[in-house]
């Protein structure tokens, strides 16, 4: 048949899906989305219950799989007030069953359910949590119950969040297991540009020679087209043969190096000017490095699961200790293999994009290779995909391993004992842009209550609940103080206890009421913190948040 009479492929729009969820699958891509609505969250809806309900609108949205919300709390008129997802007619009816209903109109592809029974009496039930991929508890909450619950989330590796919204403040800390790994850190993207230019390869080498070869003598139009890349390739081979063959490394050097650089341009060139020169000279700082491993990688690479990897262990780990040997090996990461915008004739710039895909895919064919060996040597019953290989060797310089640690919440009567935490927690206590005092404000708010309702804080003597709380609050500090062997000048000392003492009368105040504007903006930060440990990409909070509503800021404390 004649081309000229051959029917065109059939175009395709978005389906419905990718439309409704087009902005969220820009963020996290089709593997987050299907991440999220492969979960089931677990909400422990325990106090006023607002922050735990807007947290999950903030999931519902986008489309969590399932959702089941354990509260046990019939709907009063005060609840009407501050919980947008009730009205007068759920007045006397479960607030689990109300405020389900009203979130599954938010969108009907989400699977809720609701279990109006207490807290206790479902946890006392076997694997009552074990269909659960992820938990959400709200304060206040018994810590016995709450250390139940802690426990199971470190046997079973999921995820668990503690949320507490009261008057102004805010604050939730997250649980994660000993060992989360995220490849997809989703890093800035100028900082994942990789173009190798003091470990150029052969074959980039060879084209750069070509191209640059009579760089003096082209014409105008030529010469303000070479890439950049190409430029700084050709003027570094210059360097080291003044240099013996070492390359500009210190600022002094890369000034003098952008000098050469700048000496070749053209002042007269009518034919769109000398951009690719200027593109080269402001790339000399920041592409003329040493590629060497982040921190945050060498943590990876010198972890003890990196090191002494098992026939069960995650595929992130062998993975890794693939990357490794290949870094061993090489002194080198894989190669994204990514080009960043450059002036160039069109010809060029796909040259160097073929040049740069075919390095990228020889270093992940490498690094395949040491991956099947590793299953073979572990005798492994299942390969690891190589689209998975391929993922982690292009983010390889920017994963990120993040220790979880169980949070605290006191129990009455409980002396706190800070261990390695006590130096870093007095040091935040001066710090103007932390937010500690409010942390040791919550604390001693569960030392006095210990998670029942009957005893919240400022329900029938605020004034006097205050002074206790401020009370608390300070024998905490002078702990502190005493386990990091440290004292405060006298009017430090009182400028602290005057902040926590304004910070307890605040949370006395509130009478464990909730109010809705902060806890739904508290809602929204927990609801982007889940989404990342569902998805496991972004790098999650590690590991306590809190918000003071009264002066609009927040902070994150590692406890």
């Amino acid at each position: 048949m004649a081309s000229g009479t051959t029917t065109p492929p059939v175009l395709h729009g978005p389906t419905a899906k990718e439309k409704k969820y087009d902005r969220q699958l820009r963020l996290w891509a089709a593997s987050g989305q299907a991440a999220l609505e492969e979960a089931h969250l677990l909400l422990v809806n325990l106090g006023s219950g607002v922050v735990g309900v807007e947290t999950l609108k903030n999931l519902v949205l986008p489309g969590i799989g399932q959702y089941t919300i354990l509260d046990s709390a019939t709907v009063k008129e005060e609840d009407l007030g501050v919980n947008f997802f009730l009205d007068e007619s759920s007045l006397g009816n479960s607030r689990g069953q109300a405020t389900c209903k009203f979130l599954q109109e938010l969108n009907p592809d989400v699977k809720g359910h609701f279990i109006a029974e207490s807290v206790e009496g479902f946890i006392s039930k076997p694997q009552s949590l074990k269909a659960y991929s992820l938990i959400l508890v709200s304060a206040p909450i018994d810590p016995s119950i709450l250390s139940q619950i802690q426990q199971h989330a470190t046997e079973t590796f999921v995820p668990l969040f503690y949320i507490h919204s009261l008057g102004f403040y805010a604050h939730f800390s997250l649980q994660l297991p000993h060992t989360w790994p995220i490849v997809d850190t989703h890093p800035d993207p100028v900082s994942t540009t990789d173009l190798r230019l003091l470990k150029p390869w052969p074959e980039l080498l060879a084209f750069v020679k070509g191209k640059s070869a009579g760089l003096d003598d082209m014409n105008a139009h030529d010469h303000g087209h070479v890439p950049y890349l190409v430029l700084l390739l050709y003027y570094l081979e210059e360097w080291k043969k003044e240099h013996e063959g070492k390359v500009p490394s210190v600022y002094k050097e890369k000034n003098e190096f952008r000098d050469i650089v700048r000496k070749g341009m053209r002042s007269d060139n009518a034919e769109g000017g000398e951009e690719n020169f200027e593109e080269a000279i402001a790339a000399v700082l920041k592409s003329l490095n040493e590629p060497t491993p982040t921190s945050a990688v060498k943590e990876v690479f010198n972890a003890e699961e990196c090191k002494n990897i098992t026939k069960d262990c995650p595929n992130f780990w062998i993975i890794a200790s693939a990357i490794s040997t290949f870094h061993a090996n090489t002194s080198l990461l894989p190669l994204p293999g990514s080009l960043p915008d450059m002036k160039a004739q069109s010809s060029d710039y796909i040259t160097l994009q073929n040049l740069y895909k075919s390095k990228a895919r020889a270093d992940i064919a490498s690094v395949l290779s040491t991956v099947r060996s590793l299953e073979k040597e572990l005798n492994r019953q299942t390969s690891i995909e190589e689209s998975e290989v391929e993922a982690f060797c292009k983010n390889a310089g920017h994963i990120k391993l993040i220790r979880g640690r169980p949070f605290h919440v006191a129990k009455t009567g409980e002396k706190i004992t800070w261990g390695d935490r006590a130096k870093t927690m007095v040091n935040a206590l001066t710090d103007e842009g932390s937010l500690v005092l409010l942390y040791i404000g919550f604390l001693a708010w569960d030392l006095f209550c210990g998670g029942d309702a009957e005893k919240v804080p400022g329900t029938h003597d605020a004034d006097g609940d205050a002074t206790t709380l401020t009370q608390t609050a300070r024998g905490i500090i002078a702990k502190l103080l005493t386990e990091a062997d440290k004292e405060l000048e006298e009017e430090e000392l009182e400028t602290v206890h005057e902040k926590v003492g304004q910070i307890c009368q605040e949370l006395a105040r509130a009478g464990g009421a909730e109010l809705h504007n902060i806890s739904a903006l508290t809602g929204g930060l927990v609801a982007q913190e889940v989404i990342k440990a569902i998805t496991k990409q972004y790098i999650p909070v590690d590991n306590t948040c809190l918000f003071d509503g009264v002066r609009s800021v927040s902070s994150v404390l590692k406890i």
